[in-house]
């Protein structure tokens, strides 16, 4: 579905990829991992179109996506701050993005899953950040795209909203998906994720499922895995 070759990436001096080369070909879920300036966001934003490579190649779903935007109608996004105009309703804002998308929407059964029924007629400023927060995933995944990217999907979240969000995640892979997910909540990594892509200083470290990153670190807990990675690099 997502092939990477050789992706630079430069911001004026700041070298942001380095021949990053990455290939998701199954269904799943990939948490994007690194720690502040290792190339997350850039990468992310470089597969949906939003930043363009220095040099390198991307493909999705087996087409360039160089001068071909109409690939990203096809993938759900929710980005890590959503900026809205605050004066919009919630039905009001589900329908403009119903209209840009010209894609069916599905979102009745989210608004039942979030609890968002006595909200849908409040303007987004008066909202609370969780309650925000549930918006934007309502609008990240009402519509039915083999492609999701979530970033920072459970900043705000209460514990029955992160579990409706987690079975959401699932069922979505379970209809053969691919979701990539960028967090820094590492319970939420190790419980949901099929495959982790780690990224330092512009490169891709490790690629491989929770259980091969502790074995190649000798670390039982995941956490202590994930350090590991930036303190042995010669290791992993």
């Amino acid at each position: 579905m997502i092939r990477i070759d050789d992706l630079h990436k430069k911001f004026g001096r700041n070298h942001v990829l380095r021949g990053t080369d990455l290939s998701i070909m199954n269904p799943g879920i990939y948490a994007v991992l690194g720690p502040n300036g290792s190339g997350k966001t850039t990468l992310i934003k470089c597969i949906l179109g939003m930043v363009i490579p220095t040099s390198g190649t991307i493909e999705v779903e087996s087409k360039a996506i160089k001068k071909n935007w109409k690939y990203r109608r096809e993938i759900n996004y929710l980005p890590q701050i959503a900026n809205f105009p605050g004066n919009l309703k919630v039905y009001e804002l589900i329908a403009m993005i119903k209209d840009l998308r010209q894609k069916p929407g599905q979102e009745d059964n989210l608004i039942s899953v979030f609890g968002l029924e006595p909200y849908l007629n409040t303007k987004l400023a008066s909202l609370s950040g969780g309650t925000r927060q549930k918006v934007n995933i309502l609008l990240a995944l009402m519509f039915n795209s083999p492609l999701i990217v979530l970033d920072e999907p459970t900043t705000g979240l209460d514990p029955a909203a992160l579990i409706s969000l987690k079975k959401l995640i699932q069922k979505e892979k379970e209809q053969g998906k691919t979701i990539l997910i960028t967090t820094h909540i590492m319970q939420f990594v190790e419980e949901m994720a099929d495959t982790i892509i780690y990224l330092l200083e512009g490169k891709i470290y490790f690629k491989g499922t929770v259980e091969e990153l502790k074995t190649k670190t000798g670390k039982t807990n995941f956490d202590h895995a994930i350090a590991a990675i930036a303190t042995n690099l010669e290791d992993v």
